[in-house]
């Protein structure tokens, strides 16, 4: 069945693929007859998507819903009157009138032969694989006529994640689409000739050597078998699914849909959906990091601290053997022990003693309900999220400018845009869907300018590279935004009916000339100029930052520099414009949308404003809510430590790994006289509780989930419950009950009607519209709103209905490079871990792909140092060191240090500086100071997965001229 298939949001998604550059002639729906019948093929369907769409089964080979038609296997061929030859029917598209056969005589035995010669050269089918190939010979009764078949090449197994045999490929040249054009990895190719022609990675490397980067695109392409998942649970079989449920990823802030396939209560396998954010795309983690929810490691039960058994910051518990310090107890006594050791703390020390971290991982119910608990059942709004790690300080500043914390288009606008800024972001491996949209815009012909001080993967797609000196965002942004009014390049226009304080802007931008910031940021004059007029000519242009704008003691003004520039082009209000600050998790975006943050109750209403309290205290029944904001992340842990914030409830979060200066943190959470923790695994933070609460994982709950495009979606439950784990939406209600709170939400679909009345700007979504169309675009304030995908187009939700221009001076960072510490500390995620690694270190594929902490120098680094790939090395900092191997990488700047931030045993945030942005409270992690020197001994392994293995086989030196972290 094709996508195209009446559903809402189906037109769209031609659309968007046709503005892809695909562009097809039939603009308007056309009438034509199929098989006797006459029928409506959509705007831009071929013969073979209207047939498909009107149930007539024809087959197809080299043809796949979401590629370009390529017409090479022939086996779609079909009879069109009038005409003396076949037509494919991937690649025609109907004309008013066209009578067209897909079962005449001719068509049937031109399908026919085509799926009989294509049988003939392949090999039996693998256990378990029904191919597409074989699937279509027996709904058309071919068998294959067997004839001596020449020699077959043997099995590709280099991959940790993808079997190669090509013994089954029929040449038809999906997985090159798919690699080329759909993600744009450019790794797969068709070389060779005639009867040595063959489909090869790289330089026809084995594919574990080549640059693949495992997105599993060609897998999910593959119709024969000749590309095959590898799947660890059931090695030479591949079972079929007893079931698949439609559900998302459960990663990155794209929010992918995603369908998961199960048997025996495990997950089998997982697909993309073409959901309107991925169009049936994946990356490595989506696809590959779904057996975490299966680790031996597991918390299946509910534990307590064992009587005294201190808790110790500097020696964390294993997470393999928790019962060396907590005791396995029931639900009934953990339940009852956390509520009373939190209720006796309320008592003593009144409700600012206590405080919770909610999670960006779990469902929109779970963190309206867990703010609502702090707060009712608390008493203070010392609540907050990983939200504050990430983007606060975007978020501060478009509050300030534009009243909204949200984007204002979606990732796929790019599709319309004729240029786009990439600052302070790596997509390809922080948000890779988004990405190959990214890479789709620039070979339809829209120009990239990338920014940043790494030069990061997109760069060989850029019109311009700014590799920008760490730290100098400011002075970059702020000589564009000088250009622009130098050079008559504003819109006088926009800027008079839209915005205020331009003439406060221009005043402080006279001393930011390219020429006089050049000598700071590192980027010749021309360069900046250049760029500068791109973006402010170009008809369509947008913005896209991640935390490398936002982690910063500056990161609010980086971000009121990109809002100006915005506002001063009037690039901002119509598709292909706007501003996008990448999220970072899976509901980040929701999280804060539900108040999960100490300043403001859900939707945004301010804490300090009495109208807000006085809504919310009359909709959860408690007229006293605390009328003063509450402390973020960074101040929770410092308050801890000053025995004023003395207990907490911490649900998904990993403050002892995620947190900068880390140890700081863990002696924090270490000084609470009570603390209780919900997760799934034994996490670092757990290691030091005293109540651990068994948490639900993502596929084994329902729930919503708002992506970064605004969009909310369901996710769907497809694993039961292991053990004794319960639903996180009943641990917070037991507590809540316990609290004195008479809360009775039987499932997420009951919790969802209330966040409609606290939240209005999704007050038209229904749970019923969610699980019919599965996803739907905030604003959406009554019931049938189609939600707005682009905001701002008439005008702000300012007070004056404008927006507001906020000048930024030129600072430096807090811990500039000196003598001692003569290097930046630059840190981040790498494509196969994302935060703190407990979900994806132990998922298998990942944790082979990438099993041990490397820090990434550039090669003139190492020289200057005396240093070789995979030679261990100590980093240290003003706050500790960690030890770690060594990776050549050309893409980190001279006098710069790249360290991902996932794995325990070089854990990266040991060494980051702790300084707060003043406006958004979000610590420095892009910038501190560090020294480099050879280490006396190898560094440690966390353990779980293959990462000692691969230490103990001698493989880290290889793994350190490999593919260059990212």
């Amino acid at each position: 069945m094709s996508a195209l298939d009446g559903v809402p949001g189906a037109l769209a998604r031609l659309e968007a693929r046709q503005a892809l550059g695909r562009p097809a002639p039939n603009a308007a729906p056309v009438r034509f007859t199929l098989d006797g019948n006459e029928i409506t093929a959509l705007p831009g369907e071929t013969i073979l998507q209207a047939a498909a769409r009107h149930d007539v089964p024809v087959p197809h080979l080299c043809y796949t819903e979401g590629l370009r038609p390529d017409g090479n296997c022939r086996a779609c061929m079909v009879e069109i009157a009038g005409e003396r030859v076949l037509a494919p029917s991937c690649c025609r598209y109907p004309t008013k009138g066209m009578q067209v056969s897909t079962k005449s005589k001719r068509a049937l035995k031109a399908q026919k032969l085509v799926l009989e010669l294509l049988l003939t050269d392949s090999p039996e089918p693998a256990p378990g694989v029904d191919s597409e190939l074989n699937r279509w010979a027996r709904q058309l009764g071919v068998s294959a006529y067997r004839l001596p078949r020449r020699a077959q090449p043997e099995p590709d197994l280099s991959h940790p994640a993808i079997e190669v045999r090509l013994d089954a490929c029929i040449q038809c040249t999906r997985c090159v689409r798919a690699c080329r054009e759909e993600q744009v990895n450019d790794v797969i190719g068709y070389a060779h000739r005639g009867s040595e022609a063959k489909i090869v990675f790289d330089l026809d490397d084995p594919m574990g050597l080549s640059t693949c980067v495992a997105c599993g695109e060609c897998v999910q392409a593959c119709p024969t078998g000749a590309l095959l998942p590898v799947l660890t649970q059931a090695p030479g079989e591949r079972p079929r699914p007893e079931r698949v449920v439609e559900s998302l990823c459960p990663y990155c802030g794209v929010g992918c849909q995603t369908t998961i396939h199960v048997r025996d209560d495990r997950v089998h396998a997982i697909e993309g959906r073409d959901g309107p954010s991925n169009l049936g795309r994946l990356c490595v983690k989506g696809r590959f990091g779904f057996d975490y929810v299966h680790h031996p490691q597991r918390l299946l039960k509910p534990l307590i601290r064992r009587e005294g058994v201190p808790k110790d910051a500097m020696q964390l518990a294993d997470p393999g053997r928790p019962l060396d310090v907590f005791r396995e107890a029931s639900w009934e006594e953990a339940l009852d022990a956390a509520a009373c050791g939190l209720q006796a703390l309320h008592s003593s020390h009144g409700p600012g003693a206590l405080a919770g971290f909610g999670s960006a991982k779990g469902s929109n119910e779970e963190a309206y309900l867990f703010q609502k608990l702090i707060r009712v059942g608390f008493g203070t709004n010392n609540v907050d999220h990983c939200t504050r790690l990430c983007h606060a300080s975007s978020v501060a500043a478009l509050m300030e400018n534009v009243s909204s914390g949200a984007v204002s288009n979606q990732v796929s606008d790019v599709q319309y845009a004729d240029c786009f800024l990439v600052i302070g972001a790596n997509p390809t491996v922080n948000h890779p869907v988004a990405a190959t949209f990214m890479k789709n815009a620039i070979e339809r012909g829209a120009k990239l300018i990338l920014a940043d001080p790494r030069r990061t993967e997109l760069a060989r797609h850029a019109t311009h590279v700014l590799q920008f000196r760490p730290d100098t965002d400011v002075a970059l942004l702020n000589a564009m935004l000088h250009t622009i009014i130098d050079e008559g390049l504003a819109n006088r226009d926009f800027i008079r009916d839209r915005t205020l304080g331009y003439e406060a802007l221009a005043g402080m931008l006279r001393a930011y000339s390219p020429e006089a910031m050049q000598h700071i940021c590192g980027i010749p004059a021309a360069e900046i100029r250049a760029a500068a007029r791109l973006y402010a000519t170009s008809p369509r242009a947008m913005i896209f930052w991640g935390m490398g704008v936002s982690q910063h003691v500056h990161g609010t003004d980086n971000a009121r520099c990109l809002i100006s520039l915005a506002l001063l082009t009037g690039q901002i209000g119509r598709r292909g414009t706007g501003l996008h600050p990448l999220r970072g998790q899976n509901n980040v975006q929701g999280a804060s949308d539900m108040g999960l943050i100490p300043m403001f109750y859900p939707d945004y209403r301010p804490v300090t404003d009495p109208a807000a309290r006085a809504y919310f205290g009359e909709l959860w029944g408690r007229a006293d809510l605390d009328p003063e904001k509450g402390l973020t992340v960074v101040e929770i842990m410092n308050a801890a430590l000053k025995k004023q914030v003395r207990g907490m409830y911490i649900m998904g979060e990993n403050p002892a790994m995620s947190d900068p200066d880390v140890a700081h943190a863990r002696e924090a959470l270490a000084a609470l006289d009570f603390l209780v923790v919900q997760d799934i695994f034994l996490t670092e933070t757990a290691s030091l509780a005293d109540v651990i609460l068994p948490a639900s994982a993502f596929p084994e709950k329902t729930g919503t989930f708002t992506n970064t495009d605004r969009r909310v979606q369901l996710g769907r439950a497809a694993l039961p419950l292991p053990g004794e784990v319960r639903q996180d939406l009943w641990i917070i209600q037991e507590l809540a009950r316990r609290l004195g709170l008479d809360w009775s939400h039987r499932e997420s679909a009951d919790v969802w009607q209330e966040i409609r009345r606290a939240v209005p700007s999704s007050g038209g979504i229904t749970w019923e519209r969610l699980e019919r169309e599965h996803a739907v675009t905030y604003p959406c304030r009554n019931e049938g709103d189609p939600g707005e995908s682009v905001i701002f187009t008439q005008s702000f939700p300012t007070p004056t209905g404008r927006a507001q221009f906020t000048p930024a001076e030129f600072r430096r960072g807090d811990e500039p490079p000196d003598a001692e510490y003569p290097l930046v500390f630059i840190t981040g995620r790498i494509l196969e871990h994302w935060h703190t690694g407990a979900m994806t270190r132990r998922a298998g594929v990942l944790d082979a792909l990438e099993p041990l902490p490397m820090v990434s120098m550039a090669p003139a680094e190492l020289a200057k140092l005396g240093l070789a790939p995979g030679d261990a090395v100590t980093v240290r900092s003003r706050r500790g060191s960690v030890t770690a191997l060594v990776r050549r990488d050309p893409a980190v700047p001279a006098g710069s240090v790249f360290m991902p931030f996932a794995y325990v045993e070089a854990a990266a945030n040991l060494l980051t500086n702790p300084k707060l942005d003043p406006f958004g409270k979000i610590p420095e992690f892009k910038y501190c100071a560090v020294g480099v020197e050879r280490a006396a001994t190898a560094p440690g392994v966390a353990g779980y997965g293959i990462a000692a293995e691969v230490w103990a086989g001698g493989e880290a030196e290889a793994r350190a001229e490999g593919p260059a972290a990212s």
